[in-house]
């Protein structure tokens, strides 16, 4: 008899969790999936709250993440992945104990703090033949797959320049005060021991690498980049010129300390016939332009919509979707990969239309590539 149900873990994500609580609201859209066991909290209290809030049986909710991942695997009833959502220095240790056990990982972004370390957890993964997925949450968006799509279809013809900026307003009371006397600083986003070399390439920089990348199936060759730190230990502002494989240049630029700006992702792509641009802010829609021809604006949800942004089309057009529908797309991917799995059903190329751990190495390849650059006196660094 084939399953139907997917039970998961969580490692952090307790109630007072940002993050935490946007996996498992947007876990929540697929109604096959159960939340069966977690270790929220290197805190007792908090850890036990959210078990109970969640309803767990206190035997499955674990004191620390080894415990949980050695008796999670030894159960007839063990969860099928587990959603690790702790801060960025943590990762790579919960991530490999868990892939050890050959327990299936959804991993929070970045990865991990060391490109050796994104390499070994790779090797575990591919070696165990276990599906693992990183949250780059935009790839999720509807709009940015038909962007893919039409790009793939050739529609705007080879791409030659990419211009994306990620901005934000929400640190710029930082610029030049004690790191450890700004309370918007939240504590650990700008402590080099838990979120490594960088804060905002690292945090939203990475975004923008990985929606390119998705969208024009391009990889960065190489990278010139310039860091702006304003008197704190870690980057918040970022500009870069990037060449990609096929030849293509394009400009990347990441600020959390840009006044006006909310979560201003925009990728606009060139090409020989055409261009696309698509604002996060502004989902729904996304703009393409043919040499010659007036622009077109496509609409989400609307008959001439195709492919997979179709497939994960959720309400009729006209009401918004956004970052939480985002997330579930991902995770719909994701859910239906691992009941194939679970089934013995063989996987296609929509199965595993998520980002994956190569996307994730990927990823912090790109970090280090960034910050040695800026340490280089913005000298190119081949990635």
């Amino acid at each position: 008899m084939k399953r139907s149900t997917i039970h998961y873990g969580m490692v952090g994500g307790s109630l007072n969790s940002f993050i935490g609580k946007v996996h498992k609201n947007a876990i929540n859209f697929e109604i096959n999936a159960k939340l069966t066991a977690g270790c929220f909290s290197s805190n007792k209290s908090n850890n036990l709250e959210t078990g109970n809030y969640y309803n767990l049986p206190t035997d499955r909710v674990y004191t620390d993440y080894k415990e949980m991942a050695e008796k999670e695997s030894q159960r007839k009833d063990k969860i099928d992945f587990v959603c690790v959502v702790t801060p960025n220095s943590s990762h790579y240790e919960i991530v490999k104990e868990f892939l050890l056990h050959d327990i299936n990982v959804v991993c929070e972004k970045p990865l991990c703090s060391e490109i050796s370390q994104a390499e070994e957890l790779k090797k575990i993964a591919l070696e165990r033949g276990l599906l693992f997925a990183i949250t780059y949450t935009y790839s999720g968006y509807g709009m940015v797959k038909q962007a893919k799509q039409l790009i793939e279809e050739g529609n705007i013809g080879k791409v030659i320049n990419v211009n994306a900026e990620y901005l934000q307003e929400w640190l710029i009371d930082s610029i030049g005060s004690d790191a450890s006397k700004t309370a918007k600083l939240s504590g650990w986003r700008m402590d080099p021991d838990v979120v490594g070399i960088s804060n905002c390439v690292g945090d939203i920089g990475t975004h923008i690498e990985n929606t390119v990348s998705y969208m024009t199936g391009l990889k960065i060759k190489r990278v010139a980049a310039k860091l702006d730190y304003f008197n704190q230990p870690l980057d918040l502002n970022a500009n870069m010129l990037v060449e990609f494989d096929n030849g293509a240049s394009g400009v990347y630029s990441c600020s959390q300390v840009a006044v006006g700006y909310a979560n201003g992702l925009t990728i606009r792509v060139f090409g020989t016939k055409g261009s696309i641009e698509w604002r996060q802010e502004q989902p729904n829609q996304l703009k393409v332009t043919l040499k010659g021809q007036p622009s077109a604006i496509y609409e989400r949800g609307t008959g001439y919509i195709t492919g997979r942004a179709a497939q994960l089309n959720r309400i009729p057009s006209g009401h918004p979707e956004g970052y939480y529908e985002a997330f579930a797309n991902v995770y719909k991917t994701y859910l239906g990969a691992i009941l194939k799995t679970i089934n013995g059903e063989e996987l296609t190329a929509e199965d595993l239309d998520f980002p994956q751990i190569e996307d994730g190495v990927e990823g912090v390849k790109f970090i280090f590539a960034v910050v040695e650059s800026a340490r280089n006196d913005s000298e190119w660094f081949v990635i």
